[in-house]
């Protein structure tokens, strides 16, 4: 799971304006970064002009899926990610980098600022924050946990039958079993076995 680009963009009546934008383009040799950082840029200044206001989208280019959010005030963030990073935390980080940035910078200048006059620096520190979704969205480090909590229990009852003990034998030594719990087991242990055979 990878992000690669996180932008801030002003959707004006035809075109949109770049604020500030973000890249982690480490996974690409160094002579092809500067291409597919011009790519990227291109792609979301596009799909924000192409993107009606207060909606959320997400566009597959080849093997990318670019999301975008462009709010009613026509304040719009895009973020490029690889196709198996969660399209929730994506649009979680939109929304999260688009009202902080709403907070910090006057609405006054997104029409005409750019990235060398905009003063906001958390991107980059979002974009590094949120590479691992378990990390950065409560969510997605829950359903994490709670997925290795399953694996944990399913390999603790395997490892029980896997010393040697039968469940028969746990069975029929059990205190806490009372008979009919035990005769009931056995019952149901020979109807079994009897339709395994066949």
């Amino acid at each position: 799971m990878k992000l690669y680009s996180l932008s801030i963009h002003h959707k004006g009546a035809t075109k949109a304006n770049l604020l500030k934008s973000a890249y982690d383009l480490s996974s690409f040799s160094f002579f092809q970064r500067s291409s597919v950082q011009e790519f990227m840029t291109f792609t979301s200044a596009l799909i924000v002009e192409r993107t009606s206001q207060g909606t959320r989208a997400s566009v597959k280019e080849q093997e990318y899926l670019c999301h975008v959010y462009v709010r009613n005030d026509n304040l719009s963030a895009v973020v490029i990610a690889d196709t198996e990073y969660p399209q929730r935390v994506c649009f979680t980080l939109l929304d999260k980098v688009l009202e902080e940035f709403s907070r910090q910078v006057d609405s006054i200048d997104w029409p005409s600022g750019n990235p060398e006059t905009i003063n906001y620096k958390a991107l980059d520190i979002h974009l590094s924050k949120y590479q691992n979704p378990r990390e950065a969205d409560a969510m997605t480090k829950v359903q994490a946990e709670l997925d290795e909590t399953k694996i944990i229990l399913h390999n603790t009852m395997e490892s029980l039958l896997e010393r040697g003990e039968k469940l028969d034998d746990l069975v029929a030594k059990s205190e806490h079993l009372g008979n009919q719990s035990k005769a009931f087991y056995k019952t149901a242990r020979k109807q079994n076995s009897c339709c395994e055979v066949m």
